[in-house]
């Protein structure tokens, strides 16, 4: 070890917290000024001082990306992170300790065994009675519970596979789900074909009436039998929830696997003021919950709960002469419950987080960031923008009479934001019309972020109008 690049990745780190907010929150370098830099700086053809390579990165990443962390950063579920979890993260690297097997770290395993029990019980699932590990993000979190369902449903494909059945098996999704599902419909080996999309209302949440008829038309007229169906806590456009309470009655008369993608949302559990959203998800046969969105910790940390241990144990069995067998039956050994098989300890920096801040601390920094959301709206409202979209979580999708009037464009607005690099939004389409999207995703968003973000958009808005008056006129 060099103490010197120690401390200097220490001082780095320390000085990020408050620094990221002068910095842009856009990446300020080309691909080929990036390309030109590697090229010329590192050959590979000789050793450089650890030091000065170290110098460099921190270099790159300062003007090379977008900072997901800055408090103006509008974004994706990308958070900001606390200092617990860099502190976990590192531990993880340096200890490197291998979680296959419950007898090479039992230690880790048994930190992330308690921190999931806990995230169990804020969920409304027994932690006795349910299965929970974590995976490196919401899509394996997913593929898990799709594997699970299979071996609940159908058991007799662990070793036949799924072309001795006699009904195809179905995912029922919206269009607002997430498309980790058509993926993994591919690599389950069920088919993109087995997907079935079923409309949203008005609202642009599930319609639980049109997942009713859906299911019987496909189990009357194609021999199709509802393996999963997903409900959403959290669209990635929009924040919304659906009606999981619901949505778990249709999969109780059908005898289909819940599952509940609460990937961002889940984290709304944790408040008492926000719980009243994800009612229902403690029905739920499994849940996907990614730590590393809403829980301010470093990607990836994505969590998996089953209420149904013997299914995920038939999906995910193995047995092996290289593996150390079983060191009692109070343990479990990770591989043969999860999809992974060599894996770090992925829940350490989850772990010192929760015990940094405890239930409260995090309930505070979720309600904050809510009423940031709310925040938002009401000065998007003054300003003379439309909210568009029912949620209580703080993801505020909006248009403006400019928008819908196609005097501006979405893409005009964002290029000019983009091009003053002070604040990171985006746009997405909601039934069919562009709109655009800002998501709190930072625990240090304060008001005058939030002015920020107002006094950009309103620039933007005047200059992309400016500028197609100009075009207009040049052209006549």
């Amino acid at each position: 070890m060099q103490p010197s690049v120690w401390n200097r990745l220490a001082e780095e780190i320390g000085r990020l917290e408050s620094a990221v907010r002068e910095l842009p929150v856009l990446p300020d370098l080309s691909a080929a000024e990036l390309r030109a830099e590697l090229t010329a700086r590192y050959r590979f053809d000789a050793p450089r001082p650890l030091a000065a390579v170290t110098e460099d990165v921190i270099r790159l990443l300062r003007r090379g990306i977008v900072h997901v962390t800055h408090p103006r950063y509008f974004g994706l579920f990308n958070p900001s992170v606390l200092e617990g979890a860099i502190v976990g993260d590192v531990l993880a690297a340096a200890f490197n300790p291998q979680l296959a097997a419950w007898s090479h770290a039992p230690a880790a395993i048994e930190i992330e065994r308690h921190t999931l029990r806990c995230f169990s019980a804020v969920l409304g699932l027994d932690p006795d009675a349910t299965t929970a590990t974590f995976t490196a993000g919401g899509a394996e979190a997913n593929l898990q519970a799709v594997l699970a369902a299979i071996a609940h449903r159908f058991p007799e494909t662990g070793a036949a596979g799924l072309m001795g059945l006699e009904r195809r098996p179905a995912i029922y999704v919206t269009g607002e789900s997430h498309h980790s599902f058509v993926k993994i419909a591919r690599m389950t080996g069920l088919g993109t074909a087995s997907l079935r999309q079923i409309p949203t209302t008005p609202g642009n949440v599930l319609d639980v009436a049109a997942l009713e008829r859906r299911i019987e038309r496909d189990r009357r007229e194609e021999r199709i039998e509802p393996l999963v169906i997903v409900g959403t806590a959290g669209t990635t456009s929009a924040g919304l929830v659906d009606p999981l309470a619901e949505i778990a009655a249709v999969a109780a008369r059908a005898g289909a696997w819940f599952h509940v993608d609460a990937a961002w949302g889940g984290a709304a559990a944790l408040s008492p003021k926000l719980w009243g959203v994800l009612d229902g998800i403690q029905r739920a046969d499994s849940i996907t919950w990614d730590a590393h969105k809403w829980l301010s910790v470093p990607m990836g940390a994505g969590m998996f709960f089953c209420r149904h241990p013997q299914a995920v144990a038939r999906a995910f069995a193995a047995s092996t002469s290289y593996m150390p067998p079983p060191a009692g039956s109070d343990t479990v050994d990770p591989y043969v419950t999860t999809a992974q098989w060599t894996r770090r300890a992925i829940g350490l920096k989850v772990f010192m987080v929760l015990a940094q801040l405890g239930l409260d601390g995090y309930r505070a920094l979720i309600e904050r960031q809510a009423e940031m959301g709310d925040l938002l709206r009401e000065k998007l409202r003054q300003a003379g923008w439309t909210a568009v979209g029912d949620t209580p979580l703080p993801v505020v999708c909006f248009t403006h009479p400019d928008l819908e009037g196609e005097k501006v464009t979405t893409a005009e607005i964002l290029q000019e934001v983009y091009r003053r690099r002070n604040v990171w939004i985006s746009d997405v389409e909601l039934r069919g019309r562009r709109v655009l999207r800002a998501c709190i995703t930072s625990f240090r968003t304060d008001p005058s972020d939030v002015s920020c973000l107002i006094d950009e958009l309103e620039h933007a808005r005047h200059a992309a109008r400016e500028a197609g008056t100009t075009a207009t006129t040049g052209a006549s």
